[in-house]
């Protein structure tokens, strides 16, 4: 069993990062900050905001906001620590693998998979949302067969419901443009990103000063529709209120499902082996981007509350519907523009990120080394992960809701912050003499709580989500078995003299 849980020296990781299998050191703090914020805001300002106050929370998604913000800066301090540390690709799972073994790696490294390409399949059904609005301004309209996924999850009546249409094209479609510009290299995609970040801030801060000024209090006289709770164990709710199909809801509930808008700051880390000074940019850039999204998720939370009564805030377009009830309807073009744009750049992030960890995975020998781990020559990227990861998120996206992409991916986010403060912990045990030039703050406190506020908002999600979770997890042990550890690098029978 001792083989399953054997360490990765941190020795080891450096010396990889060195050699010709490298990636290319090109994104200093800016545009590490700037890929934080393209991944962070989009989904939860233009997408989640809408499904959480209308189905969880009602106003108290302000709140919510604030405790996965919260639970995101323990995690962030964490992630940040490592990644000055260990300053190569593959984020928590890198860290997993020097800290808590071999196995453990897997399962994180499994987990990041469900985080990254389902969360970019949920992203891109946003996309496809604000688009159909978008043209529609002009006239122009999907054909209903191609609209939609071909089927939902009614929360009234707790049941799946036909939507009439066969694919989400347009969803499929942007993420297989945005998976040939990530072939391309990271300078064009770090590049488009920051034009689309630009944009987006500048519309978010738009919605924000002119929102401010048809905020009706009354909107917030019942704050908390469905109460403070919403926290469950394993599917029995313990804290709250419960819907028709057995899910918690309450502030907590929102807490966890909104928790997903914020996977963009760990994202930076798997970029840390494309930093100029990862040990000082990649902390910089995850401390900068999560601080300045939670303040913009927290202002336009209070913005839309206000605007519209949250039992009537539309869930496909949010924003822009808000807007067009006041009468502001010539705001419906510059809000439908923003969320695209924001919108496209957390997915560029997202499928980025993906193919990273899996570049990591493959230098382990945990998965196949020649497809997963090669190199394009020219691009100096992994363009092999990259085209496999934009079918896979295509095929996700064209096919399933938004709620059950939307909730899978929120556990799969907490489940790797928890791993990654639980190594925090170990590693400074185990390894106490290694260079940390950052270093998490109010040791050991920070990533206590960070684990047990991530825990609380795991065990806040409905039942369905940790089914999912365990089934995903199986699939990946079978995976780990039958050919990861057979092929891994630290195992003694494939390890050289």
């Amino acid at each position: 069993m001792s083989q399953y849980f054997t360490r990765k020296p941190l020795s080891m990781l450096l010396e990889e990062a060195k050699g010709e299998n490298r990636l290319r050191r090109i994104l200093g703090p800016l545009a590490l900050t700037s890929l934080g914020v393209g991944a962070i805001i989009g989904t939860g300002i233009f997408v989640l905001t809408g499904i959480v106050a209308h189905d969880k929370t009602g106003p108290s998604i302000i709140v919510s906001f604030l405790v996965a913000g919260l639970a995101c800066i323990f995690a962030a301090m964490c992630y940040a620590e490592f990644a000055s540390m260990v300053p190569v690709a593959g984020s928590a799972y890198t860290y997993a693998y020097a800290t808590l073994g071999e196995l453990f790696a897997w399962i994180i490294g499994w987990d990041l998979i469900l985080e990254y390409a389902v969360g970019a399949a949920a992203v891109a059904h946003g996309w496809s949302g604000y688009f159909q609005s978008f043209i529609g301004i002009f006239g122009l309209k999907i054909p209903p067969l191609l609209a939609k996924a071909p089927f939902d999850f009614n929360v009234e009546t707790g049941h799946f419901v036909s939507t009439g249409s066969f694919i989400d094209l347009s969803a499929v479609l942007i993420t297989l443009v945005l998976t040939a510009i990530l072939v391309k290299g990271i300078k064009e995609s770090a590049g488009f990103n920051a034009a689309m970040v630009i944009l987006k801030v500048a519309i978010v801060l738009f919605v924000i000063g002119v929102g401010a000024f048809y905020i009706d209090t009354n909107n917030w006289s019942n704050f908390a529709p469905y109460g403070w709770g919403g926290v469950s164990f394993f599917g029995n709710t313990v804290w709250g209120m419960v819907a028709n199909d057995g899910a918690p809801l309450g502030m907590i509930a929102g807490a966890a499902m909104i928790f997903y808008a914020y996977i963009g700051f760990d994202s930076v880390s798997t970029h840390a082996e494309e930093a100029k000074v990862p040990q000082k940019d990649v902390p910089k850039g995850i401390i900068y981007s999560l601080v300045i999204c939670t303040i913009l998720y927290v202002l336009v939370a209070i913005v839309l509350t206000g605007m519209v009564p949250a039992n009537q805030i539309n869930i496909d377009a949010p924003v822009s519907d808000a807007f067009q009830r006041i009468g502001i309807t010539w705001a419906n073009f510059i809000i439908s523009l923003g969320a695209i744009a924001g919108i496209t750049s957390v997915l560029l992030v997202l499928l980025l990120s993906q193919p990273r960890v899996m570049l990591a995975m493959a230098r382990d020998g945990l998965v196949p080394p020649k497809f997963f781990g090669a190199i394009h020559e020219k691009f100096r990227t992994p363009y092999k992960t990259t085209i496999l990861t934009g079918i896979f998120v295509a095929v996700l996206t064209g096919f399933l809701p938004l709620r059950i992409l939307a909730e899978l991916v929120s556990i799969g986010t907490l489940f790797a912050f928890v791993i990654v403060c639980a190594a925090v912990l170990i590693m400074r045990k185990t390894n106490p003499e290694a260079e940390r030039p950052f270093r998490a703050p109010f040791y050991p406190v920070t990533p206590i709580l960070g684990m047990l506020i991530c825990t609380l908002l795991m065990f806040s999600l409905p039942l369905e989500n940790w089914w999912r979770l365990l089934g995903w997890l199986a699939v990946g042990m079978i995976i780990y078995f039958s050919y990861g550890r057979k092929h891994s690098i630290m195992n003694p029978n494939n390890k050289k003299s």
